[in-house]
């Protein structure tokens, strides 16, 4: 079984989804604390496990956590696709408010504020900034220059006037869901796509994050750098000269 859904009808709140590959090692830890702290949190919230090509346990492990607990749900997909996984727990999600996080990360107070400034300022989107002048970036310094870098990209690129796109994120869902109907990549710049068209749709906020690394990236970073640039090239072509995919 490839998929997994509570057994009841379940009114969900609030949606918490996680692409997850090769995570055998943190998953279960992360993902008992995560449903452990949620339960803080006075909306009823379910938690997506969007699993993608895996090679180790990770998918065995998170089926078995959707058993245990009641509002965990997998999802499955052959292919180590993160921006795919993403969009796909967005597309199914439940809740009438989205988190977007990290296995790795999983920052309930960033859930708390996000909802704060969802419920009570008018925005449509939060995201959370390692680049924010507020917040502290304890990751290696190879992480961080990257997220810098690719900052910069977006910003040459495509206009992009925030300060970070990939990580921590949280939205109306009936808002952003025509900003993710015109994204057009996956992978790794699924999640910037999706800030940069937010921030020409809807109203977004940015707040600072407290971020340190918990273990190494997945996939190796110099790894990802031919298809992050090839879809840079695709955003450039599509957001800043108009063409067509």
């Amino acid at each position: 079984m490839n998929e997994s859904t509570p057994s009841d009808a379940t009114a969900f709140h609030m949606t918490v989804v996680i692409p997850v590959y090769n995570e055998e090692g943190l998953l279960a830890t992360a993902v008992n604390d995560l449903v452990a702290r949620l339960a803080e949190i006075p909306l009823v919230a379910e938690v997506i496990l969007s699993e993608n090509g895996s090679r180790d346990r990770t998918l065995d492990i998170a089926q078995k956590l959707a058993a245990k607990h009641r509002n965990v749900r997998v999802l499955h997909t052959e292919e180590p696709n993160y921006g795919r996984a993403l969009r796909r727990g967005i597309e199914e999600a439940r809740g009438a408010l989205v988190m977007c996080d990290e296995i790795d990360i999983c920052d309930v107070d960033f859930y708390r504020a996000a909802l704060e400034i969802l419920q009570a300022d008018g925005a449509d989107m939060v995201v959370g900034s390692k680049r924010h002048p507020a917040a502290r970036d304890a990751r290696p310094a190879l992480r961080r220059f990257a997220t810098w870098v690719l900052n910069a990209m977006l910003r040459v690129a495509v206009g992009f006037r925030g300060t970070d796109t990939h990580g921590l994120k949280a939205f109306r869902r009936e808002a952003l869901m025509p900003v993710v109907g015109r994204c057009i990549v996956e992978k790794d710049l699924f999640a910037s796509e999706l800030v940069i068209r937010a921030e020409r749709m809807v109203r977004v906020v940015e707040v600072p994050v407290h971020i340190m690394e918990k273990r190494p990236p997945s996939i190796n970073l110099f790894k990802r750098v031919p298809n992050v640039l090839r879809n840079m090239w695709r955003l450039f072509l599509v957001i800043r000269l108009g063409r067509k995919a």
